[in-house]
């Protein structure tokens, strides 16, 4: 059996798919379409125009502080907003290292410390429970390690800092996309003018009208 009428078959059934996938022309090695530009469009303005809010919300899976906003057109502020973040990414790993920082507790009582090894010790709380004569009992209570606590404060802020940084980018950044786009898009849109004018064509004895678009 013949094979090749297959092959062909399943060939131009992916041409045609991919021929059909929204691609300008339905040619496959079709270039971009180019569109005419108002004169006096600036390439910021244009720029503006093509920003995609889809983008926008893509970026957001990429948790750098005012990448949005860069994205946008706004770079001085995208920088501005990574600094903020940076400084809260920074407390955070300072309350870290703080908290990293463990001591002995202090104690009303007498301390009984025993040597276990090289570096390590332990530490008892020897706590009165009785006395006959001027013998004393006492209840040996262990004592761990405790954190000052103080790093814990540094890093609820940096974290507030960092996260709310993140959002308003997110926020405010796609909020900057859509005005700047409208903004573009209504400046130039008022300068266009529609226009109709009958057409005849003597040849074909046929007669239309003919709609135009002027800046």
């Amino acid at each position: 059996m013949n094979k090749n009428p297959a092959r062909i078959w399943v060939a131009f059934f992916i041409f045609s798919f991919l021929n059909g996938q929204g691609l300008p022309g339905g040619d496959l090695l079709n270039e971009t379409p180019l569109y005419p530009v108002p004169a006096e469009m600036t390439f910021e303005e244009y720029q503006d125009m093509n920003r995609r809010l889809t983008i926008g919300l893509a970026l957001t899976s990429i948790p750098i502080p005012g990448i949005v906003h860069r994205y946008a057109g706004e770079k001085k502020k995208a920088r501005r907003l990574f600094m903020i973040g940076a400084g809260g990414l920074t407390l955070i790993i300072a309350g870290a290292s703080m908290m990293d920082e463990e001591k002995w507790p202090e104690s009303d009582y007498e301390v009984m410390t025993i040597n276990v090894g090289e570096d390590n010790e332990k530490r008892y709380e020897k706590i009165p429970i009785n006395q006959v004569g001027d013998d004393i009992g006492y209840k040996l209570i262990p004592m761990h390690k405790e954190s000052d606590g103080s790093g814990g404060g540094l890093i609820v802020l940096g974290a507030i800092v960092l996260v709310g940084d993140i959002f308003y980018d997110w926020l405010h950044g796609w909020k900057m996309i859509v005005n700047k786009r409208d903004a573009v898009r209504y400046k130039y849109g008022q300068q266009m003018s529609l226009s109709f004018y009958p057409t005849i064509e003597p040849l074909t004895k046929s007669a239309g009208v003919k709609l135009s678009f002027n800046f």
